[in-house]
């Protein structure tokens, strides 16, 4: 078996292309008119301008296009497989007429304009190094701001990142005896700083037609031939990812590729093929290893990637007072995931500010979407914030805390039936019945006597369902258990679903408890088409809370949180998980709670016992907090008047934490689980170990492909033949 492989840059040199420009003029002339300058004097005379990267990747492409169009005419056979290098892996796509050359021409030439606009990063080679090698070198030196880039071989690999932790890792490298060798690039290729150039290229995409490849063509960044459906995807994500050639080239040659031909000028992909050949693993088993991989990228849901927009079926949850802040959400959307910024407790300027702010950062159409919660005493609040969602565009929101659909939340769903999507967070398959139907119609008549509904929304809302997506949230209450509640729930969804007859079923996904891969994994296994996370996200860069706050996170093992009250329902009884390592504020919260249970007046409690709640946890007397408390209106009801004091340490606690009150630690409240006690202790020892390294994406990369690993451990596993004399 025969495959042609393609070059990509670092490969030009002055004088490429003789002889092909005049052999094939209609090319080299399509080539001049989309460029706007004559391809041929470039590779022939313009050596200073060939080695910037706006010339250096539309020549190489032209180059390798018109050699495989010669090997062509000369009545060669098509190979079996096609691969390139980077930028060669356009003409890879070309030769599988995936594109035509124009086309393939007018996206390279817009790949090449946008990494040439990147600045600030740089690129080194290392050789006489493996990968984990590379990867102890840089968590030892605490060199995480570098990305591997390209894994060429066994023994060569190429580091990107900001060029002065480029620079600075050299003396390391080269203290192993290792060859270091820094590249004259501008820019961190093929890593996490290129994800501003990934939706330009999309951009650029659309509209293109793309047909299934009449060869297999291996992808850069799955090291598997391409799937149908998959170019657009793809071709974006090879932009910010590794080039994983040496898995490229070892599937290959486990698939039986003896022959390997370089199309295009030099010989530096013949150099590692047979670097590789000599010391490449066994053949079989690597072809083996390959079918049963799976990628981060095809966990959960395509329709759910598609929908969104998004590379991975990940989502950064909410997280109210703003602690999933605007900071978090741009992030999350500028790296190809979604997240829901946290409105919860903002004023309504406040949430307006944050929505602009947001909107002016993520202005190429990056996903985010606006947390939205349920308060049946106070409906006027949803309201506000649907009004703001609706006037500033916000197309995606977050429902929390709902038992039925609201007047408000239904208004949202129904004033873009086609652009606006609702995710529901459930923790009871009856709740969730409620989403996977129609909008009420008592709901739907009520919005249209309001005029908030127009007639032909309200007809609409007979045929589809309140939610896109339902979120299954486990550890709260006594359905808690993920394992029951996740195929109790995707039950349900088929059920609705197949007797409503929709055009689209709804998607139902995994929340709480996801901290590490494996429970990301299980999610997945479960039938999760998309997991989201939140306590994990607080303690990060981006979170907007205190770093006092962020500091007791990364210190939190797994059984050092415990349930405690929750303020607005505080009389309900409702509890959720927060943080009691380094903090009172369960016990304190617990507390008031019995207190509030067994008393029926702030005057029955005992003497000493009230002092001590106004010293250690008000810091001020019973009556001025009742002053503070009082527009919340008590109305003579002492127990009621109790309650609202007890409610108003709860949210002082959560002021004191987002704050960092130095002197009142304490008193912190930090709602978070177990998950972030997993996450700690699984990257413990990593650059991931300190919070002040832990960006939001970064955790969301290392939980996908975390999980991905495991899944392809576990079927490796479970589909190898048992050992002989063992049962």
């Amino acid at each position: 078996m025969k495959a042609c492989l393609f070059p990509g840059q670092g490969s030009q040199a002055l004088g490429m292309g003789e002889g092909l420009f005049a052999r094939y003029p209609e090319m080299t002339a399509t080539a001049d008119e989309i460029l706007g300058y004559s391809v041929e004097e470039l590779c022939l005379k313009e050596s200073e301008k060939l080695l910037q990267t706006q010339y250096t990747q539309p020549a190489l492409y032209v180059v390798n296009a018109l050699t495989y169009r010669s090997r062509c005419d000369g009545g060669v056979p098509p190979p079996d497989f096609v691969a390139g290098h980077s930028l060669g892996e356009y003409n890879a796509l070309l030769a599988a007429e995936v594109f035509d050359f124009a086309a393939g021409l007018r996206l390279v030439k817009q790949r090449g304009e946008l990494m040439s606009t990147a600045s600030g990063g740089g690129m080194a080679a290392v050789l006489g190094c493996d990968r984990d090698q590379i990867e102890e070198i840089l968590r030892k030196n605490g060199l995480h701001t570098l990305d591997v880039a390209n894994y060429n071989s066994l023994t060569q690999m190429v580091l990107s990142g900001p060029a002065e932790d480029i620079v600075r890792a050299d003396a390391f490298f080269s203290a192993t005896g290792a060859t270091y060798r820094i590249l004259d690039v501008s820019a961190a290729f093929h890593s996490r700083y290129m994800a501003d150039s990934v939706r330009p290229l999309g951009e650029a995409m659309e509209g293109m037609e793309f047909h299934p490849p009449k060869i297999p063509v291996l992808a850069n960044v799955s090291a598997r031939p391409y799937a149908d459906g998959e170019v657009k995807e793809q071709l974006q994500r090879q932009i910010r990812e590794p080039v994983r050639w040496l898995e490229s080239m070892q599937y290959l040659l486990g698939m039986g590729v003896e022959d390997f031909e370089e199309v295009g000028p030099g010989s530096v992909l013949t150099k590692l093929i047979k670097s590789i050949r000599r010391g490449a693993p066994p053949l079989k088993a690597e072809v083996k290893a390959a079918a049963l991989a799976v990628t981060a990228e095809r966990l959960g849901s395509a329709s759910f990637r598609r929908d969104y927009n998004v590379r991975r079926a990940y989502v950064a949850g909410s997280m109210s007072q703003g602690i999933a802040s605007k900071e978090l959400v741009v992030r999350m959307g500028k790296a190809g995931y979604l997240g829901f910024f946290g409105a919860g407790g903002l004023a309504a300027s406040e949430l307006e500010e944050n929505i602009r702010s947001i909107k002016g950062s993520l202005t190429q159409g990056e996903p985010f979407g606006v947390s939205l919660l349920a308060n049946p005493e106070d409906p006027g609040s949803e309201m506000a914030v649907v009004e703001l969602c609706l006037k500033h565009g916000v197309r995606l929101v977050e429902a929390a805390g709902y038992v039925t659909p609201s007047p408000a939340l239904v208004r949202y769903r129904l004033k873009g039936p086609s652009t606006h999507k609702v995710l529901v967070k459930v923790s009871r398959p009856e709740v969730a019945e409620a989403f996977l139907d129609p909008p009420p119609e008592h709901v739907v008549a009520e919005l249209l006597r309001a005029g908030l509904v127009s007639a032909n929304e309200a007809e609409r809302a007979r045929s589809a369902p309140v939610a896109d997506d339902l979120c299954v949230e486990a550890g709260s209450g006594d359905l808690g258990e993920i394992t029951i509640l996740l195929p109790a729930i995707l039950r349900r969804r088929e059920e609705v679903c197949r007797r409503r007859q929709y055009a689209r079923e709804v998607r139902v996904g995994s929340a709480g408890g996801v901290g590490t891969p494996e429970a990301a994994a299980a999610a997945f296994l479960l039938g999760a088409e998309f997991i989201l996370t939140g306590s994990i996200n607080q303690c990060t860069v981006e979170a907007g809370t205190s770093d006092a706050v962020k500091d007791l996170l990364q210190a939190a093992g797994i059984q050092d949180t415990e349930y405690a009250p929750v303020g607005d329902l505080f009389e309900l009884g409702a509890r959720s998980r927060a943080l009691k390592k380094g903090v009172f504020f369960p016990a304190r919260a617990n507390k008031l709670h019995d207190l509030w249970r067994h008393h029926g007046s702030w005057d029955e409690i005992d003497a000493p016992t009230r002092a001590k709640i106004e010293r250690d946890y008000f810091g001020r007397s019973f009556e001025s907090v009742c002053r503070e408390a009082a527009g919340l209106g008590a109305d003579g009801d002492k127990r009621l008047q109790m309650a609202l004091a007890f409610r108003w340490y709860l949210d002082h606690s959560m002021r004191l934490a987002l704050a960092g009150a130095k002197d009142q630690k304490v008193n912190y409240q930090v709602r978070c689980g177990p998950a972030l006690g997993a996450f700690n202790q699984w990257v413990k020892g990593t650059r991931l170990e300190p919070w002040r390294s832990r960006h939001v994406d970064a955790v969301a990369d290392w939980i996908m492909e975390g999980a991905a690993d495991v899944l392809s451990r576990q079927l490796r596993r479970l589909t190898a033949p048992e050992e002989p004399g063992r049962s």
